[in-house]
């Protein structure tokens, strides 16, 4: 579940309550019972009538039985048992059967049977059915629609609505035929039924989300490796965030197709590392290799952060001088994208200005060791390299790991590893695991935490990320381009909420001049225009306190003079 309590995904069992028959259309449960077991209110768990013809039938075909089913067989199968096609399987299946139904009612059957059965597309029972295909909830299902879902069950995937539209509207012809047969509605509610819209909604607002569920679901099986019943995973991410984020993917990567871009990962966070949207790649369906947290991808300028951090904790500031200069440093020439050189500048300019050379020499001066610990305090965890280029962003990082080191910028300094999971509980409401909360550790100091974050707004205020301004809101970020256009990077936050955004081709293969002002800025903008205003405007917070040295107490000379000496040597008296 999202953290509002959204259904963002299923995994393992089909978990969901009952279905409220009575608040469903009469003509809902009916064309499930039309279609898939017209004799339901009459047999005892197994239809023998319908048991015979399928014998017959599968006779004349040289196999075994493998129809028939009725709708309680069904549901005992989805409740105890695996679809394998075997003698032993169905006999158990009769058995539990003949059990379900001296246990419960009809209704109670038939109710338990719509809240397990699966209609693709990840959606277990009606009620997610009914949001995923239509965007309604079950009650407000029409008849056409009603009969689209029953119709799918033969074949979720043969008879998808999405997928397979006009195998899906032959099918729902034929449930339709079958419910007026058995009279559950009139020859003209039929004609009107098949008169009507559909409004069938195509895209799967969930799909994107997808990458979050595996990405968590992981870590589920890490914590609760065997659950004993069905399980509940609260997490952090905001399923109407993850549409925009889903929406914006898809509009940048139309548009930037033409020059290379093949696939894109986001990662947003909040000041505490929840994570709020995820987006793993281009399409969930197509792959589900999640480039947001699996993928390992050259930094690119957006590494520089660390370098210009790792500076200011060694005493220099913003106004610091530099010289943009040719620069050799053990054999390896750094160079901008441009030949020309900018001379003597401030850091500050040399960062917003993403300046190569002055990156490098200032890495060389601090130690490249030193930016290398700088970026695993914050929260890199994968190797990084320490030639001359590092500081150029040559080590290879995930996006996850990205967005938690800039939120450490972002949310006063402190660390926040990023995180998708809430709590564990059973369906029951029994806690299995919750996350612990620690205290949060401070990982960045001021001034150098205000000096950075004042660099990392002119980076957007009249640098390489100009292009991701939105008035009214505090920014802040850098653009990243690997020098052979690879890849291409734009890591920005404001208060409480950070985001990373990486775009390139699985296959390595360089783009056509893609760099990180251009498609990934454009993707983190739009975004972020939508996920802020699910948001206060909060400013960047500024942090702690500067240290303050402690001054000596003032001393009244005299008193000095009259004191003895603490060094001065002690006199032993001589011993005769």
């Amino acid at each position: 579940m999202d953290r509002t309590g959204a259904v963002l995904g299923v995994r393992g069992g089909q978990v969901a309550p009952p279905v409220d028959l009575d608040r469903l259309p009469a003509y809902v449960p009916a064309a499930f019972v039309a279609i898939e077991d017209r004799r339901f209110y009459d047999h005892p768990g197994f239809d023998a009538i319908g048991i015979a013809r399928a014998l017959m039938a599968d006779a004349a075909h040289g196999r075994a039985a493998q129809g028939a089913s009725t709708i309680t067989q069904q549901l005992a199968r989805n409740l105890f048992l695996s679809s394998d096609q075997t003698l032993e399987r169905k006999a158990q299946e009769l058995v539990y059967a003949v059990q379900l139904e001296r246990t419960f009612s009809k209704r109670q059957i038939l109710s338990l049977y719509l809240s397990r059965v699966y209609f693709g597309s990840g959606a277990y029972g009606i009620e997610a059915a009914s949001r995923r295909f239509f965007g309604v909830p079950a009650s407000r299902l029409t008849l056409h629609q009603a009969a689209t879902l029953a119709g799918i069950l033969k074949s979720p995937s043969g008879y998808s609505p999405v997928d397979q539209p006009e195998r899906s509207a032959e099918r729902t012809r034929l449930v339709l035929d079958a419910m007026a047969e058995t009279g559950a509605i009139t020859a003209a509610q039929r004609a009107a039924a098949l008169a009507s819209p559909l409004h069938l909604r195509t895209v799967d607002p969930m799909l994107p989300a997808q990458y979050f569920v595996d990405w968590v679901d992981q870590q589920r099986r890490r914590l609760v490796a065997q659950p004993q019943e069905d399980l509940v995973v609260e997490t952090t991410l905001d399923l109407p965030t993850e549409e925009a984020a889903e929406k914006a993917t898809r509009s940048v990567l139309a548009k930037a197709q033409a020059r290379g871009v093949q696939q894109a990962a986001l990662v947003s966070v909040d000041g505490g590392g929840g994570v709020r949207a995820m987006i793993g790649g281009a399409d969930y369906r197509a792959s589900q290799f999640n480039r947001a947290t699996q993928a390992l991808r050259q930094a690119g300028s957006s590494w520089k952060p660390f370098v210009y951090l790792t500076a200011l904790e060694a005493g220099r500031t913003p106004d610091t001088l530099a010289v943009d200069e040719p620069t050799t440093i053990g054999g390896w020439s750094p160079k901008d994208d441009e030949d020309t050189y900018l001379g003597q500048i401030t850091l500050q300019t040399a960062l917003a200005k993403s300046i190569n050379t002055v990156a490098a020499k200032l890495a060389d001066e601090v130690g490249r060791p030193t930016v290398a610990r700088t970026a695993q305090r914050l929260g890199i965890v994968t190797p990084i390299n320490t030639d001359p280029a590092m500081a150029l962003g040559t080590s290879a990082v995930t996006p996850i790991e990205m967005a938690g080191a800039y939120d450490s910028f972002a949310n006063g300094g402190r660390f926040a590893a990023p995180y998708g999971l809430e709590s564990i509980r059973t369906t029951a409401g029994k806690i299995v695991w919750r996350r612990p909360i620690n205290p949060p550790t401070q990982v960045i100091q001021n001034p150098p935490l205000q000096e950075l974050d004042q660099m990392l707004r002119a980076v957007i205020a009249q640098g390489t990320g100009v292009h991701a301004t939105i008035p009214g809101r505090d920014l802040a970020g850098k653009t990243g381009t690997t020098s052979d256009s690879k890849d291409a990077w734009f890591c920005g936050f404001t208060g409480d909420l950070t985001t990373v955004v990486w775009v390139g081709r699985d296959d390595a293969r360089p783009m056509q001049g893609v760099m990180g002002g251009g498609p990934p800025t454009a993707l983190w903008r739009a975004f972020m225009v939508s996920a802020l205003l699910r948001t206060p405007a909060t400013p960047i917070p500024a942090g702690p306190a500067p240290a303050i040295p402690a001054l000596a107490a003032p001393t009244d000379p005299v008193t000095t003079l009259l004191q003895p000496s603490p060094t001065a040597p002690s006199v032993s008296t001589p011993q005769h």
